[in-house]
C-alpha cells in the first residue's frame, strides 16, 4: 500500500512539475526590457504605461514618464475598474526597480488585460542609453 501511495504522489508531482514547466515556456512573453519600452513608446500610440508605485514616489529622483496612470500595487486589484477602457490595449507595467510591477502585471493578467511587466523599472529606465 505505502509503494503504490509512493508511486502515485511521485506521479503527482512530476505532473506538476511538467505543468509548471509549460506556464513558464507560455511565460516567456511576461516582460519587456526598457528599451523595449522606449520603442513601444515611439510606434505604439495607443500604448498605456500604469506605475504602481505610490504618488509620493512618482515625486522622487526617479520622476515619472510623462502620461502614466498610477495605481500604486497595494490597490490595484480594487481598481481595475479604472483600467477597464484599456483592456484591449497593451499595457506596460513599471514601478521603482521591477519588483511591484512584476505583482502587478500578474493581477493584470489574471483578470484579461494585455499587460508586460518592465525589467528594472524606473532605475533602468533613466539609466542613459
Amino acid at each position: 500500500m505505502n509503494k503504490i501511495l509512493s508511486l502515485i504522489f511521485g506521479v503527482i508531482v512530476i505532473s506538476n512539475s511538467i505543468v509548471s514547466c509549460q506556464s513558464n515556456n507560455s511565460n516567456q512573453d511576461f516582460s519587456i526590457t526598457t528599451n523595449e519600452l522606449k520603442s513601444l513608446m515611439e510606434s505604439d500610440t495607443n500604448l498605456v504605461i500604469l506605475d504602481v508605485r505610490t504618488p509620493q514616489e512618482l515625486l522622487s529622483e526617479l520622476g515619472q514618464i510623462e502620461g502614466v496612470i498610477n495605481i500604486p500595487v497595494q490597490i490595484l486589484a480594487d481598481h481595475l475598474s479604472e483600467l477597464e477602457k484599456y483592456k484591449n490595449k497593451n499595457i506596460a507595467v513599471i514601478c521603482r526597480s521591477g519588483n511591484r510591477s512584476v505583482y502587478a502585471t500578474q493581477i493584470l493578467l489574471e483578470n484579461g488585460f494585455k499587460a508586460k511587466n518592465v525589467l528594472g523599472g524606473m532605475i533602468e529606465y533613466n539609466k542613459q542609453d
